[in-house]
């Protein structure tokens, strides 16, 4: 009974799905309402969970995409006894199986790419046709700025 859109196309209902024997989703029957086409405009006010992005599994390039975050928890370290007790552990996290849309297949080392919803990625110096690497070089969100105005916001 959930809705949701797909990005670029239509909202879809789940009306059913199934299931193998340890409980993974294999496949989810929906409908679309031919209504909701995006870009037309006809029923905005409809509220929906959210929108999924996809690629094509048969089309998409494999790649390992590497999401570099804050090296620090803190907007300004040095408060901690030890530097350790500051590093963010979740600095870099590394999708080894990334699929992308099949237009990167000839990325050359230093070009960038928007990758929706992510961020700014950069080609890796060491990528080459055969493995792709990109690099996320800018966020699209500023955590440390939201932080720092609730701070501000606390303290007044």
């Amino acid at each position: 009974g959930g809705e949701v859109r797909l990005r670029y196309g239509y909202i879809i209902k789940c009306e059913r799905f199934d299931k193998d024997a340890d409980g993974n989703v294999t496949t989810v029957y929906c409908s679309h309402d031919p209504e909701t086409r995006s870009g037309t405009g006809a029923n905005a006010e409809r509220k929906v969970k959210g929108t999924i992005h996809w690629v094509s599994a048969a089309e998409a390039v494999p790649a390992e995409v590497r999401l570099y975050d804050r090296l620090f928890k803190a907007p300004n370290p040095g408060k901690a006894e030890r530097i350790d007790d500051e590093l963010n552990d979740e600095s870099l996290t590394v999708a080894a199986k990334a699929m992308l849309e099949p237009s990167l297949a000839n990325a050359g080392v230093g070009d960038r790419y928007q990758f929706e919803r992510l961020g700014y990625f950069t080609v890796d110096s060491k990528a080459s046709g055969e493995r792709l690497v990109f690099n996320r070089i800018v966020t699209l969100r500023d955590t440390w700025a939201k932080l720092e105005q609730a701070a501000l916001a606390a303290a007044s």
